[in-house]
């Protein structure tokens, strides 16, 4: 081999050796920096805080009467009882009738400790949160709720969604005793006086009025025929204590609105039942 041969030999194998080289460091960097990559922390996202907004709720004086109590729980929860009924179709006044009797106006232990205003029990498929409490059983299973209106929601869904109470959404919304029977029928309840309670708290605290403001109508409820009349004439055995009752004025009111001097009345005789000047 000539010295020139040798000589162009040594310069290519230099030139591969420095390509090998090259490419070894290359890829040694790589791998390095990708080892830096792996190992950096990736930066943290905040997730945004959801906020709930609590329903406001007016506590009831301790010496408060159970009417007084009444009426502020009516007070507190209306607004989401009617807001339900717009949603789910189910009465105001019996939504918040039923809260009143389940939950003793909002006093009973089972709804301070869990605001649980309707006595839902866990049943099969609660994943949320529970407490347990004696009723019907020892230590019964009972659902417990971050905030009231989670309770009145839950109480929408538990009507909607099981098909024993199907029956109640053919009854008119106004139509509030058919309600009242229709749930004890349908097996919300074991007490057989269940539906004439709930009836009674709503005519006692005239919640049909709230399924009024829903519906956007005026109440067409009969007036009693006690409104309608005038006079009255005395029958054997009334009293003027009697007749107030039943018109539902005072004897004060009576005396005065028929010169009477006395409590004296005698069959027959006619009553003005009304201011003369109406």
């Amino acid at each position: 081999m000539s010295k020139k041969a040798i000589k162009l030999f040594f310069i290519c194998s230099l030139l591969l050796l420095s390509c090998k080289s090259k490419k070894k460091l290359a890829t040694s960097s790589n791998k390095k920096l990708s080892k830096v990559e792996k190992t950096q922390k990736k930066p943290k996202i905040e997730s945004s805080k959801v906020i709930i907004n609590e329903t406001k709720i007016t506590p009831t004086p301790k010496n408060a009467s159970y009417t007084e109590v009444v009426n502020i729980y009516i007070d507190n929860y209306s607004k989401i009882a009617k807001e339900e009924m717009v949603q789910y179709g189910i009465p105001a006044s019996i939504t918040l009738a039923q809260g009143i009797l389940e939950s003793g106006a909002g006093r009973s232990a089972l709804s301070k400790k869990s605001n649980n205003h309707f006595g839902i029990k866990c049943h099969k498929g609660w994943t949320g949160q529970r407490v347990f409490h004696d009723d019907d059983e020892l230590q019964e299973c009972f659902r417990k709720y971050k905030d009231p209106k989670y309770s009145f929601r839950d109480h929408s869904l538990f009507l909607t969604q099981r098909t024993r109470y199907e029956g109640l959404f053919a009854y008119k919304k106004n139509d509030y005793k058919s309600w009242a029977k229709g749930l004890r029928k349908a097996g919300y309840a074991t007490d057989p006086k269940y539906p004439q309670k709930l009836i009674n708290i709503i005519e006692s605290y005239q919640l049909y009025n709230y399924d009024v403001e829903v519906l956007g109508k005026k109440n067409k409820r009969k007036k009693e025929k006690s409104l309608k009349v005038k006079t009255y004439s005395v029958q054997k055995g009334d009293t003027l204590y009697s007749i107030s009752l039943k018109f539902d004025i005072t004897v004060d009111a009576l005396k005065r609105y028929n010169g009477l001097i006395s409590n004296a009345i005698s069959i027959g005789q006619e009553l003005y039942v009304h201011s003369v000047k109406n």
